[in-house]
């Protein structure tokens, strides 16, 4: 039932996304333009240069940053766990803006096709500096981590815009509203990078039982004689590979990891089989509604998704905080 609910919410954005805006069109509209009935130019273009990239790189990212959240959230037996909070979007970002800064125009529009190996390489040193630094009597200490992980995404965060102060006026405007987290640019070719990253949900899903099982104890995992090194750093690189692949088209949206494994548990409990595809809808519907809302609140001008995300995680955080507490 609530799968169902989600599915038809996440078509209905996706309406009203792709109709509503600037420039309404009608379904009928869609429907000829889509099935190239008597094509007119100006539908072509809203809605295969401007409406439809936006829409389905909003769509992975939330999938993406959802999946990665449940992953992250399941490995550091964590609730308040996130992508964003651990570093894992900043250092990716932060690793995108230096190919930006020092390659863009060598590299051209190639650069787009690298932007996501370069977010895992900032990615996965964001995660091997958290992991040192929160390591402790042999085993990762859930407050450090955190704490780290905050300490670590202000690092990258500050050198991320250090560099965009270095850039060319156009190039620092670009910057600056992709780090807040945008999918302003939207391209096709920005969706071909990266969907052959999307694979990695595969293992994920396959592998997702053992997230269930990392919520036992360490000895009672070995008992079953689980790997459990080897096994969350799969993991952990599937879902540093993920959040790679959506920072280098979003930049750095935060909280959809935090919030979607929290609002899947309370729909379907608590079977990670079950949870991770939840969290991916929750995640495209949420991107999705807020991309809408961002470019339409002020129209003609718009803001950046990754604020109205904030503006609604931001409290959800807080109360996860004092939730925790209590």
């Amino acid at each position: 039932m609530s799968l169902l609910i989600l599915i038809t919410l996440f078509f209905t954005l996706f309406y009203i996304s792709l109709t509503n805006g600037t420039f309404d069109l009608t379904i009928n509209d869609v429907v000829r333009t889509l099935l190239r009935i008597n094509p007119v130019s100006a539908h072509d273009f809203v809605l295969f240069d401007l409406r439809l990239p936006r829409i389905v790189i909003a769509s992975l990212v939330g999938l993406g940053l959802g999946i990665a959240g449940a992953v992250i959230q399941g490995i550091t037996k964590n609730g308040l766990a996130d992508p964003g909070i651990l570093g894992i979007n900043a250092g990716a970002g932060a690793a995108i803006v230096l190919l930006l800064f020092f390659f863009h125009e060598q590299l051209g529009s190639f650069s787009v096709l690298i932007q996501p190996l370069f977010g895992l390489v900032g990615g996965l040193g964001a995660a091997v500096i958290i992991y040192l630094l929160a390591w402790k009597n042999g085993r990762i200490d859930t407050q450090r981590l955190i704490l780290t992980g905050i300490a670590i995404s202000s690092g990258f965060g500050a050198l991320a815009m250090y560099l965009s102060l270095k850039m060319k006026a156009t190039d620092f405007e670009m910057a600056t509203v992709w780090t807040t987290g945008s999918v302003y640019n939207a391209n096709w070719q920005s969706i071909l990078a990266m969907l052959p990253w999307f694979l990695l949900i595969i293992p994920i899903y396959r592998k997702s039982y053992l997230l269930d099982l990392f919520q036992l104890e360490e000895s009672s995992l070995k008992s079953l004689g689980v790997s459990l090194e080897k096994e969350k750093a799969i993991l952990l690189l599937s879902s540093i590979g993920l959040v790679s692949a959506c920072v280098s088209v979003s930049g750095g949206i935060g909280f959809i990891g935090l919030m979607a494994p929290h609002i899947a548990k309370q729909l379907i409990g608590l079977k990670h089989r079950y949870i991770i595809p939840i969290c991916g809808l929750i995640g495209m519907t949420l991107v999705v509604g807020s991309d809408f809302i961002a470019k339409n609140l002020f129209a003609p001008a718009e803001i950046s998704v990754g604020i109205v995300i904030s503006i609604i995680g931001v409290p959800y955080f807080l109360y996860l905080l004092l939730k925790a507490r209590s």
